[in-house]
Parts: C-alpha cells; structure tokens; sequence
C-alpha cells in the first residue's frame, strides 16, 4: 500500500497495542509507537520494588478524540500500560468507560489522576501486588475462554471502532465515511457466535476501492507470494468471489475455510488485546474486520481493513499446516501472563504479519502484513532487508515497528519447522497447567490433574488403534 507518499511503507498488525492492525504510512505516530511498549526485559528488577501496579478505570464522553488524549497522557508520563478494555458505560449511555492496567511510580500514579480528572470521570483505582501479575505467581487458574461461544464475552471489548477516527485518518472529515464505518461497527457488535455473518451491499466506491488493492497486488503475487497462499487464491476465486470487481462476503470465506481447515471467521468491530486476539486463534476463530478503508488513498490504511483480511491472510489460513501454527500460537496464550502474552504475540507479528520462507531457494512472503503492502512486500525481498532465521527467544524480543518498515524480518524453512519452534518455546511458559482443543465440542480442556490426563491417554489409545488398523489392512493388501 502506499501513503501520501509514492511507495510508503504499509504496515501490519501491531501488537505492541491492541489487535488489529496495519499502518502503512511515513507519518511520525509516536502514539502507537511508544505507549504500547514491551516491558524492557533488561529492566533491573531491583527497581520493581519501587513501582505500583494499578487498574483505573474512568469514563469520557464518547467524543472523538478523547480516548487519545487521555491515552497520551500516559504516554506523556512514561506510565507502562499492561492491558486496556472499553465498554458504554453503565451509568451514563453517551459516556465510554475505560479500564486501563498499568504500572509505575506511585507518585507518579497520582499524578495522572489528578490529570485525567480534568478531562474524565475516574471511578476507581485499584492498587495491586505487582508481583501477583507475574509468571512465577500463577497460583491459580484465570478465567479464560473455554468454548467457542465464550468469545462472545470478549469479542467486542474494541479499543477503537465505528466512526471514532484520529484526526490523520484519511475519512476523518467524511461524514458519509464516517457513518459507513458506524454501520459496520454496529454489525460486529451485535454478532454472536453462531449467526450468519451479515452479507454487505457494498458501494460501487468501495468496490472500485477494493479493485485497486487487489490489481495491484496480485502483479506481485506470482514471484513474491510463498507455494502455498499462491495454491489457495485461486480456490478463493473459484468459491468466495475473490475478483476485482467484488469484494468478497465473509459468511462465504468462512464456511469456506471451516471446510478447508476447521477455521471460521468471526466479524470484529476494531482493535482488540493480544490476549483477546490470540485467545480466538485457539478455536480456530479469526477476526475479521468487514469495511474498507478510504477511497481517497486506495493504497494505504491506518488500521485493519478487508482488504488486509481476505487478501493478506485467508489465503494461508486455508492450508492446514499454516491454520496449525496459528491455533497453537493462541493455545499457549490461554492463561498465560501477560509477559507471556505480549511474547506470543509478538512471534505471531513476525510470523503471520511479516514472516518469510525459503522455497525452491527463492524468498518468499508468508506474512499477511506484507502480502497485503505492495511497498513493503517489495522491500522485504528485495535483498537490502536484513533477514534472520525465525528463533521464537530471539523473535520475542524484537520491536514491532508500525510507522516504517521492519528493521529485521525472521525466515523459517517452513510451517512446520515454524510450528515445532512455536511448541518448544510455549513449553517454556509458566502456567500451572495445559491446555487441549477439542474439536468435536470446539472446547479447550484444562489438564492439571490425572483425571484430565487420563481422559487425552485414553483419547489418544483409541486414535493408535485406528492407526494400527489401518497399518495391518495395507499390510495385507500389499502382501506383506
């Protein structure tokens, strides 16, 4: 994609800040850039003692703008933000109640209260045992999804969504954008697991919108695009309307992926957490984003769109071993801390955003945000981007970058070694338990105890055995 200027870098997912993704600009959005850091890893620890870990929540006016302002008060003061929710408020319906996890000096906790005070409601603020939050600490099991239709508990707990657009967004002074992005919203919103996915009359803009995206893109598929999303977009076409003069309905893609891979997507109105996010890929659940980005700037969205959806990532997500990686990635994120979380998903933005493969001794893209940025895409195999193999411990610690190109991008042989990587790295999550999808139910079991493991063994002694049939029965018709 590109920005307002030729060639701009496009960006994907960030996951330094919340769920959905991709920037593809120059413009200087130290916003998501700093607010949303990791933790430094190399902090000293000694100085942990000096910091407090609290939960404020407070309302504003559901205004544009004002989410960001206060959010930058953060920023300003250096405060580590761990995790944000957003909901209406239960007091007041024109008001947007905010719950932002965080951590920093006390005084320095004060401060921001007396800040935030002049522009919003604070309800509370709840001082925490900061230690209580890390990995060592898990005593007991936190609450997480444990079937499919418990995403319907965390699905729209949005950061941003609807016409509730920063001032740089290319639709912020379109009205009629603006209430298009509103009617979108409302659809995610009111979805729950299970309903068909509203079908859209799109306009003729944003089909023409679409148009130009997918041209564009699919001139550098051929000699850019890895073996396996190149095997998939023509079954795309062929089942889901994937044109140039059709935007795909998402109900098509998503019975299309459950019969290709067991995946279904599920319509999102914004950004989400990781932990939300990834806690979704563990049902084999995608996120989906329904609108399209602006029409005045066809190559370039400050945010998530269809376009880097259907075009960027369904076509990987149908290949089984790509759909395995992902739902293993959002296995090992349930119940884990929220260290552990942000690690995971920052090996997903290298991986499923930005990774790379080797095939037939070529380079090749696998990574949506790069499959859906004509700019980015290009620098990325180009020979001039620094490229290292994709080693989860390394990888986790790298800085996701949403205004430029990547620094570093990781490359893996292939999805499988990607996914045996991913599995010795999840064993090194501390949890006081693990966890098993089960997908005749579309349930995770807990196993923390030799009941629940006896159950698996005995699920898994009846799968050898059909294995062991099978085996005699060729045996015999090979004559052996």
């Amino acid at each position: 994609m590109f920005s307002t200027k030729t060639n701009g870098p496009r960006r994907g997912r960030s996951f330094d800040s919340i769920h959905k993704y991709h920037v593809e600009n120059q413009h200087n959005n130290e916003m998501n850039k700093s607010t949303f850091n990791h933790t430094n890893e190399n902090q000293d620890d000694s100085l942990s003692s000096k910091r407090e870990h609290a939960a404020i929540v407070f309302s504003l006016k559901n205004e544009v703008g004002n989410l960001v302002k206060a959010l930058k008060l953060f920023q300003e003061h250096h405060i580590n933000l761990l995790h944000i929710e957003s909901r209406k408020s239960r007091r007041r319906n024109s008001e947007l109640e905010v719950l932002v996890d965080c951590d920093s000096e006390r005084e320095t906790l004060n401060k921001i209260i007396q800040l935030l005070r002049k522009q919003a409601n604070i309800i509370t603020m709840d001082l925490q045992d900061r230690q209580s939050t890390t990995e060592d600490a898990i005593s007991e099991e936190p609450w997480f999804p444990k079937k499919i239709s418990d995403l319907d508990k965390c699905a729209n707990r949005v950061l941003m969504y609807g016409s509730d657009l920063d001032a740089d967004h290319p639709g912020f002074k379109d009205s009629v954008y603006r209430k298009r992005r509103t009617y979108f919203a409302d659809l995610a919103l009111n979805y729950k697991h299970g309903d068909p996915i509203p079908r859209v009359e799109f306009t003729e803009e944003e089909v023409r919108t679409w148009g130009v995206v997918f041209r564009e893109l699919n001139k550098l598929y051929p000699t850019h695009a890895c073996r396996e999303y190149l095997r998939n977009l023509p079954l795309l076409t062929q089942h889901c309307g994937y044109r140039e003069d059709n935007i795909p309905q998402l109900e098509d893609v998503s019975r299309f992926l459950r019969e290709q891979t067991g995946f279904i997507i599920r319509p999102v109105a914004g950004y989400l957490s990781p932990r939300d996010f990834l806690a979704g890929l563990a049902f084999r659940v995608f996120h989906c984003t329904q609108y399209i980005r602006h029409s005045s700037h066809p190559l370039y969205t400050p945010e998530p769109d269809t376009c880097h959806e259907l075009l960027g990532h369904v076509p990987l997500l149908a290949e089984p071993s790509f759909a395995q990686f992902s739902q293993e990635l959002g296995l090992a994120s349930l119940g884990a801390s929220d260290d552990a979380v942000q690690k995971l998903a920052t090996c997903y933005f290298f991986t499923v955003e930005f990774g790379l493969c080797k095939q037939e001794g070529q380079l090749r893209a696998y990574g949506a945000g790069l499959l859906s940025s004509i700019s980015e895409l290009q620098h990325a195999l180009s020979g001039s981007a620094k490229i290292l193999p994709f080693d989860p411990k390394v990888t986790c610690r790298q800085e996701c970058l949403i205004t430029t190109f990547q620094e570093v991008y990781f490359i893996s042989e292939s999805f499988g070694e990607a996914k045996v990587r991913m599995r010795e790295f999840a064993k090194t999550i501390r949890r006081p338990f693990t966890v098993r999808y089960n997908p005749y139910t579309q349930s995770v079991c807990v196993l923390r105890d030799m009941p629940s493991i006896n159950s698996v063994v005995e699920e898994l002694r009846h799968e050898l055995d059909i294995v062991g049939d099978a085996l005699q029965r060729l045996n015999k018709c090979m004559g052996v």
